[in-house]
């Protein structure tokens, strides 16, 4: 219940986790005995099977909340009530995901068999019939399809069988039974509309009601509420009606009131919230409330105090497919210390379950609010609860499937097929009653099972054909040893596991305090798991087998021990019982020792016996997997760990990581194993020699290491005790800067440690003194002498000694540069020696690593290093190195930016950045314009190296960036041709690139005689390409160019430029001389059968004749017949000389190659040259005037078949033409003589009625409606007289329509049949005000301007046959004229 402290509190997402004791509810529930329960007999040891029960008892409301309050209690939490319906549903659920984690068997199924047998016996004895429905509370009641209703006690023991056949055979089969609240009285509605209460005491009949609903309606639900004297009732026309039983005078009466009409849709399903004892001080206690679904909407309603509706909710779904609702009291959260008992109302169609709560604050305020929706991947037949927080769901196929509502998760999935359930498909139907129902009840009554499916106590009934099948909720043990029964052993530990986690779904019979609950869940399940170890070393491991299999075996068998064990906590028994056992067998424990590695790398195991702990390093020590045993010490305790035994074999096989970590966590020691190391790096550098993967390994771990200690974190992980921070510190520096080391064998140069790091990566040690220095212990007084005494180490290490590279000297000073400038004035380093590092790193006489020398100096410049040193110097030295990248530093601090151009053309690798700077250079605001002017100078200086680096780049920079002519800059190229034919070429290809036909004043301009130049280049440099480039460009001189190309004797740029010329027969010659030179090269290599290379001179020949062919295609429609003939004869006869030649030849693939080449010009010829032409040349050839017909039969036939296929595509063509105009002409007189339709029966200018008797005017109607007298029409000047003709015009539509063409068409239409004379006498009228010779030419010249080709003239013109491919049509056809338009479309009509 809500109060008013409780307003404004934030509304929470569903609960289902708060524990609830009974001891909190104990002064608001009543003391009453509980009767024995449905489960407690159902949950009994058997000796049969667990689907077989032979007693059954039913538990009352009472017991059942107290048992979901102490075992299973949810809560959901919600916003307060005052704000609970004004809050919309929360946001959609995913859907149900398949089952991931182990659930076990969650629901316990069995059968009333004592039930079953009586209904078999009265189905034998008395033909009662099959069942049809079924009611369950302390008493189980079925009825029959022959109108008997059977009562059983809670023990299956038949109490009463009430009603007859007789009585069946009038009222039909029961449809629907139901209890009131203390099972006195039991109603049952039939079949054929007839409901009967019966007196369950002594099972007489009491009332029987015939007028409580329309006739010829089955009854398909009646429900008891919480009063003894309402019911509610819903029969198969989807009326609601509700029924009030009264006693007056020793009459029993039933009076029924209709809360809800089927015509405004057909409710499916009701639903009455019933309270319970447990309830009776909630304020819902007054209010009875009925839930109510049709096939479209959900509706809340209050019975009492008043009838009103309180809530509705759309449903949509398959029209097959059932509305469905169940309630159920859940505790709700309504903050950390206010909790109610709020009714939950769940509703669903299809696929969808929507969870809405009701909150009531008084009789008067009852509201509802959202709280949750699922979306399942079935179609639901049915749901109900099973406790607060489970919840079945029954799909369309059968199948029953928990589901935990909080979660979504799907817990289980059970198959119903043997069921048998029975469906209330014929009451839905109304089949009794002669099926007077709507289409859409009938449809979806096809999956009615809401008689048949009856949840109770925690308990899902199924009502099947031959008993009632029973489904109850497992206790959390039952769960468990089921999966054990089954041999499921890790599955029963999993789901054990999430039972000691409380992570489990629908729990069951755990209660109590929380550890409470973990110590009996862990004590089970170290049985199980000791049962587990003890089969799989016996009964389940193979006896034979290769080892291979039996290690694969072991490795499911031991991470499950360890697995589980580690979430109990109890290493004892991981490592005494559980070893011990594994211990029988060797394979089984180096398994058991292996599977333990991963739990230690993850530091979930960190501590062993050290007996096991042995084992485990003698095991791997065996198997050389030394590199596992070191990752796995560094994770382990040490004090579990044999030191002596574990740093012997860590020392034996260089487990570096291992050492450290043991020395420093078991001794506390940081130095030694640092120095033994050490010694271990200097006896492989000082070789010489190319250090091993080995070898470097360890180095790069000792740099690790000293930067760890050096900042006080612990390697290879987590943090130096604090109390030993500063004296770790302390220890490895004087370790690193000692002058001698331990050992200090003879020869030893001073300073070892720091020789040998510096030496194996000089960059990354100073990079770890670097961060060293940042600590605070460096930056203390004395830190500060530390600090400056180990830069005089590292100077008379490096810079007064041999031995150091150019590069490592580089560095060394750059990280004294960047130190000083980071601790100024507290890092002093003599200046003479920035010099002289400067004088060794630019000696021009040194060639070896002059990158390596050129990257230090600039370090050490970037570094500040060099601020002391005379800029002049540092330029010459740099230059005189030809570093070429610090000579461009230098002078860009100068801003001589034509000396960082020439720096970058003299530097081979960065040459080809010499664009983009002179690039940023002119296009940037940041440079003056004299600096832009040196930059240009330069690089017109150095043109021709820049166009020899990248054309196309050179010409973008000479074309967009310098203030230069084209012309200039090619007459100072000219000397060398192939360099300017490179930056012609790259002019070419930017103009190219960068033109636009969309901004044509953007596009580079080239003058004609650089296009002139380029040409004559290419020619002598590449003339293959000639072709293409006059082809595709423009610009240059046609004369010129020509003449151009016969200098180099070019053959198919010079055709292509007399074709432009308009020379088409001398670009023909060109082209003919070339195929004949081919054809005749062709021939004699045929004919001295050579078969070399006759493929590849076919090709050539093909190409050059496909350029011929096109040539005089696009050029023989402007010509005439004897001109097109000069040119395609000489094409046929040049290819039918060689044919002459080689016709004897016995190869028929050349032969069958040349007629193609015939047939293919043929072909072409066709469309120019007229047919008998053609033949004739044909047959005065040579090749063909002699020997057979059969000879050119093939060459004739395919002539003529390409002439047949172009006439028949063209009458085919013209035939389309007639029949698209015709079918367009008839749309167009259709609507033209298409009935005009008047909008209104009165005139629109005088507004009189047509219908008056007494009118004799003309009526005028208008193809957009209006209609009008004429003599309105003329009296507002809206007629015309053409060729002596009135033409109206609609007067609203020329005044609202000014400027546009108005249609004159209209129908006319007499008001009388003395209409007729008027109108003859105003045509004569009309004619006589033709008589003004201006108004007639007028008129005339109006008429002219709109004539338009008449449709008969245009169908004459197609109607026209062609007699010739070649005739032309007159200059007076309508089609030959440009604006020709041919308009179809309909004439418009004015709305």
């Amino acid at each position: 219940m809500a109060t008013e402290s409780d307003v404004g509190q934030k509304t929470q997402e569903i609960n289902f986790d708060i524990e609830f004791d009974d001891s909190e509810f104990q002064s608001d529930l009543p003391v009453i005995d509980a009767p024995p329960t449905l489960e407690s007999i159902l949950n009994e040891d058997e000796e049969s099977s667990i689907l077989e029960e032979d007693v059954i008892s039913i538990p009352s409301s009472i017991q059942v909340f107290k048992d979901s309050q102490s075992q299973e209690t949810s809560s959901i939490s919600s916003h307060d009530s005052s704000l609970l319906a004004e809050k919309p549903i929360r946001k959609e659920r995913r859907r149900i995901k398949k089952q991931k984690a182990i659930h076990g068997s969650v629901l316990k199924p069995s059968k009333l068999k004592s039930i079953a047998a009586q209904l078999q016996s009265a189905a034998d004895k008395v033909d009662a019939g099959m069942p049809t429905a079924m009611a369950v509370s302390s008493l189980i009641a079925i009825g029959t399809s022959h109108g008997l209703v059977l009562v059983f006690d809670p023990k299956q023991v038949l109490k009463w069988c009430l009603g007859s056949t007789a009585v069946g055979s009038q009222y039909g089969a029961v449809a629907s039974l139901s209890f009131n609240k203390d099972c006195t009285r039991l109603l049952c509605g039939f079949a054929r509309g007839q409901i009967t209460m019966w007196d369950l005491t002594n099972g007489k009949l009491i009332r029987t009601i015939t007028d409580a609903h329309p006739p010829g309606t089955a009854v398909l639900h009646i429900k008891f509420t919480d009063s003894l004297v309402f019911a509610v009732c819903s029969d198969s026309g989807g009326s609601v009606f509700e029924l009030e039983f009264k006693r007056l005078i020793g009459m029993r009466t039933c009076e029924s009131k209709c809360l809800f009409s089927g015509s405004r849709g057909e409710v499916c399903v009701i639903e009455p919230l019933l309270m319970s004892a447990a309830n009776q001080d909630h304020p819902m206690q007054d209010v009875s409330i009925l839930a109510m679904a049709s096939l479209s909407k959900v509706l809340l309603v209050t019975l009492t105090p008043q009838l009103k509706v309180v809530f509705t909710h759309p449903l949509k779904g398959s029209p097959s497919t059932l509305p469905l609702l169940a309630w159920q009291f859940v505790i709700i959260q309504l903050s950390e210390s206010d909790r109610v008992i709020d009714p939950v109302l769940a509703f669903a169609r299809e696929s969808t379950i929507f969870f809405h709560q009701v909150v009531c604050t008084s009789p008067q305020d009852v509201r509802c609010t959202g709280l949750q929706k699922i979306v399942v991947p079935y179609k639901l037949l049915n749901i109900t609860w099973m406790n607060t927080r489970t919840m079945v769901a029954l799909d369309t196929k059968e199948k029953l499937h928990v589901i935990d509502v909080r979660s979504e998760d799907e817990l289980e999935v059970i198959d119903m097929a043997e069921v048998q359930l029975i469906y209330n498909t014929s009451f839905f139907k109304s089949l009794a009653t002669g099926g007077n129902v709507s289409q859409a009840l009938a449809c979806a009554g096809d999956h009615a099972c809401y008689q048949t499916v009856v949840s109770h106590g925690g308990q899902l009934f199924l009502l099947g054909t031959k008993t009632v099948h029973v489904y109850s909720l497992r206790t959390w043990r039952e769960r468990i040893e089921v999966l054990v029964n089954e041999s499921r052993y890790q599955d029963a530990l999993a789901l054990a596991l999430s039972f000691y986690e409380g992570k489990a779904k629908a729990v069951v019979g755990l209660s109590g305090p929380s550890l409470k609950k973990k110590e009996v869940v862990a004590d089970l399940m170290l049985d199980i798991l000791f049962q587990y170890v003890d089969l799989s070393m016996t009964q389940y491991c193979p006896e034979k087998g290769k080892i291979e299999e039996l290690e694969d075996y072991y490795q499911v068998i031991v991470p499950v021990c360890v697995e589980y064990c580690l979430h109990l906590d109890r290493m004892d028994i991981l490592f005494g019982r559980i070893y011990e056992r594994f211990g029988a067998d060797m394979i089984a424990i180096g398994t058991f020792l292996e599977c333990l590695e991963p739990y230690i790398i993850n530091d979930k195991l960190r501590s062993m016996p050290p007996t096991v702990m042995k084992d485990f390093v003698t095991h791997y020590e065996e198997k050389s997997m030394l590199e596992s045993v070191e990752a796995c010490i560094v994770h382990m305790d040490v004090t579990s760990l044999d030191i002596h035994h574990v740093v012997h074999l860590c020392w034996s096989h260089g487990l570096y990581d291992a050492i450290i970590y043991v020395y420093n966590k078991g001794m506390f020691d940081y130095t030694t194993p640092l120095e033994e190391l050490l010694s271990t790096l200097k006896a492989a550098v000082d070789t010489g020699k190319q250090l091993s993967d080995h070898q470097v390994r360890l180095g790069n771990k000792l740099l690790v290491y000293i930067s760890c200690c050096l900042a006080g974190r612990a390697y290879p992980l987590g943090d130096i005790p604090e109390d030993h921070v500063h004296k770790v510190k302390v220890e490895v520096f004087d370790s690193l800067t000692c002058r001698q080391s331990k050992s200090s064998p003879d020869g030893e140069l001073p300073y070892p440690y720091l020789r040998t790091l510096l030496g194996f990566d000089t960059r990354e040690f100073l990079n770890v003194l670097s961060l060293a220095f940042e600590e605070e212990e460096f930056n203390t007084p004395d830190g500060i002498k530390k600090r400056q005494h180990l830069v005089d180490i590292l100077l008379q290490v490096m810079v007064e000694s041999v031995g150091f590279t150019p590069t490592q000297v580089g560095i060394l000073f750059t990280f004294l540069a960047r130190q000083m400038a980071r601790h100024e004035n507290t890092i002093t380093v003599n200046k003479l020696l920035f010099e002289q590092v400067l004088e060794f790193l630019c000696n021009p006489e040194d060639e070896s690593r002059h990158e390596e020398r050129q990257q230090a100096l600039l370090e050490l410049s970037h570094a500040g290093g060099l601020k002391q040193v005379d800029e002049e110097r540092f330029l010459y030295l740099a230059e005189k190195a030809r570093f070429y990248r610090v000579c461009e530093l230098l002078y860009e601090k100068r801003r001589q930016f034509d000396k960082i151009l020439s720096c970058y053309l003299r530097d081979y690798a960065r040459k080809y950045h010499a664009f983009n700077f002179i690039t940023t250079i002119l296009d940037s605001d940041r440079f003056t314009d004299v600096e832009k002017t040196s930059v240009q100078e330069e690089a017109l200086l150095h043109l021709e190296e820049l166009v020899s680096i990248d054309s196309k780049q050179s010409a973008k920079i000479v074309v967009s960036h310098l203030t230069v002519s084209l012309t200039d800059v090619v007459n100072k190229l000219k000397q060398d041709r192939s360099v300017l034919y490179e930056f012609l070429q790259g002019v070419m290809a930017y103009r190219e690139t960068s033109s636009s036909t969309s901004q044509l004043e953007k596009q580079v301009q080239v003058e004609g005689s650089i296009f002139e130049l380029y040409i004559d280049l290419m020619c002598q440099f590449k003339p293959s390409d000639v072709y293409n480039f006059i082809k595709t460009n423009e610009g240059y001189r046609l004369e010129e160019t020509l003449a151009i190309c016969r200098k180099y004797n070019l053959s198919e740029p010079t055709a292509y430029l007399l074709e432009k010329a308009g020379d088409i027969q001398g670009a023909f010659g060109i082209y003919l001389e070339l195929l004949s030179g081919k054809l005749k090269k062709l021939t004699e290599t045929v004919l001295s059968q050579e078969n070399g290379n006759v493929s590849a001179q076919f090709g050539e020949i093909q190409m050059v004749l496909l350029v011929i062919v096109q040539l005089l295609q696009r050029n023989s429609n402007k010509m005439d017949e004897d001109s097109r003939e000069a040119l395609w004869f000489p094409l046929l006869d040049a290819l039918m000389f060689p044919h002459r030649r080689i016709k004897d030849i016995d190869n028929k693939d050349v032969l069958n190659d040349f007629k193609q080449l015939t047939h293919h010009v043929l072909n072409n010829m066709m469309g120019h040259i007229a047919l008998p032409a053609i033949l004739q040349k044909i047959m005065q050839d040579p090749t063909y005037n002699t020997g057979k017909f059969g000879e050119i039969k093939e060459l004739i036939l395919g002539m003529l078949e390409t002439y047949n296929y172009e006439q028949t595509l063209m009458i085919t063509c013209k035939n389309l033409l007639n029949h698209d105009i015709h079918m367009n002409l008839q749309s167009l007189t259709q609507a033209a003589v298409k009935g005009y339709v008047p909008h209104g029966q009165q005139c629109r200018i005088c507004v009189k009625k047509f219908m008056n008797q007494q009118d004799v005017d003309q009526v005028l109607v208008f193809r957009c409606g209006h209609s009008y007298h004429s003599a309105c029409l003329q009296a507002v000047g809206s007629v015309h007289v053409i060729s002596g003709e009135d033409t109206y015009v609609c007067y609203l539509c020329s005044h609202t329509k000014r400027g546009q063409t108005q249609s004159s068409r209209f129908h006319r239409s007499l008001s009388n049949s003395n209409s007729a004379e008027q109108m003859t006498i105003k045509q004569e009228r009309s004619r006589g005000t033709l008589d003004d010779p201006h108004h007639i030419e007028a008129v005339d010249m109006v008429r002219r301007s709109m004539k338009t080709p008449s449709r008969l003239g245009i169908l004459t013109e197609l109607s026209k046959s062609d007699s010739s491919a070649r005739s032309t049509r007159t200059p007076s056809c309508i089609f030959q004229q440009e604006r020709f338009k041919l308009n179809l479309a309909a004439p418009r009509i004015f709305d």
